[in-house]
């Protein structure tokens, strides 16, 4: 690290998670960069975060002790494995999985509780996230509910930076998949056409993927998908309980869901952030960093970068979509994007036509989540 002074902040302190948005957009306009024991190098600026995102030789991915494909990987090896990872979110696979999708979105919003205020992140976001990818992945549901409660564990593990009870939480999610993974070998070629025993199958580099690599894979479609999927949805429900000019303009025109979705995402992200490690002595944001320095780009500023957005609460229909890092940019982009814009899609779909109005609940408040999630751990909203 240079020995010049340089701007810190306390990206855990309780004036940054009362409201982590307003508190990275202060960030931003202060300080290009700043530094933090927590996160290293927080990136706060659309472009520099661009620049990140597009020099993955001078900004690698490598930064986790723990195994992590694709993304945990760089040029050669990350390409290989992208390519594998790629062939599970193809066009015709997240189509054909729209059915299902809508149908598990109409049965959820049909048991929203009538007569009373939803707990929008426990009783539906929260659902929805796990019966979704538990459908795509055609794993069993009976377990929806122990996955729930392990996120639950994996946040509060992660909040707390306990290292012992983030391996312990690991664990158990890995065992999760080795037994599912084992019942499936068992079957031989009876085992259920699913895109979890398609991943028995796949080769790399001449080779059977390891049973880690493909327990690796697993986890890192899982985690990330139950955790954002439910974080997106809660923040989608809100944006449209506080703005009932947008609520009205989509029930009455659904063709502008998917840039609606994209925008109130950039307005308040579901994903925080995401890190890199420098390879070589380089400058971000006017501060020269040298070789082995973490860095922590923040979605969640660079996405409302006054500079690329103007106003970043202004709520448009007509922005470049190559402009959003809601699902990153160049070679480490989120694979699975298609299917989660399906996912959000069809919800909305389903709960706009299905209901006739979200409002807020007047004596309830929202409560935010802190650091590293994103969105709201409680939701109380009407839905008529």
């Amino acid at each position: 690290m240079t020995d010049n002074p340089h701007e810190t902040w306390d990206p855990r302190s309780p004036a940054v998670q009362g409201d982590q948005i307003a508190a990275y957009d202060a960030m931003r306009r202060r300080a290009p960069v700043a530094h933090s024991d927590y996160l290293g190098w927080s990136v706060f600026r659309h472009g520099d975060a661009m620049r990140i995102l597009h020099d993955h030789e001078t900004f690698s991915n490598a930064v986790s002790t723990h195994l992590n494909l694709p993304n945990g990987l760089d040029p050669p090896l990350h390409t290989d494995f992208r390519q594998i990872n790629d062939r599970y979110f193809t066009a015709d696979l997240v189509s054909a999985f729209e059915p299902t999708c809508r149908d598990i979105a109409a049965e959820l919003v049909a048991s929203i509780p009538r007569n009373r205020w939803v707990k929008v992140m426990a009783e539906f976001a929260e659902l929805f996230a796990l019966r979704v990818q538990s459908a795509y992945l055609g794993w069993p549901e009976d377990l929806q509910e122990p996955l729930r409660q392990w996120t639950r564990k994996n946040h509060q593990a992660t909040l707390a930076g306990d290292r012992n009870a983030m391996a312990a939480v690991a664990g158990e999610f890995d065992q999760y998949i080795r037994d599912l993974l084992a019942a499936r070998r068992r079957l031989g070629a009876a085992a259920p056409p699913d895109l979890t025993t398609r991943l028995l199958t796949e080769t790399v580099r001449g080779r059977v993927l390891t049973e880690e690599e493909i327990v690796s894979t697993l986890r890192n479609w899982t985690v990330g998908e139950l955790g954002t999927i439910a974080a997106s949805v809660g923040i989608i429900a809100h944006y449209l309980s506080i703005q009932p000019e947008v609520q009205v303009q989509l029930r009455g025109d659904h063709r502008l869901l998917p840039a609606a979705i994209d925008e109130i995402l950039r307005i308040h992200a579901p994903l925080i952030s995401n890190r890199r490690i420098t390879t070589c002595p380089t400058e971000v944001g006017g501060r020269q960093l040298g070789k082995g320095e973490r860095l922590t780009v923040l979605w969640a500023s660079a996405n409302r970068d006054e500079a690329i957005f103007g106003d970043p609460d202004e709520f448009r229909l007509d922005r470049d979509p190559a402009a959003n890092l809601l699902y990153g940019a160049g070679i480490h982009v989120c694979p699975g994007a298609p299917l989660a814009r399906l996912e959000l899609r069809v919800l909305f779909e389903e709960l706009l036509d299905g209901t006739t109005h979200l409002e807020p609940v007047a004596d309830q408040d929202a409560v935010r989540a802190v650091h590293p999630g994103s969105g709201f751990t409680q939701l109380p909203l009407w839905i008529r």
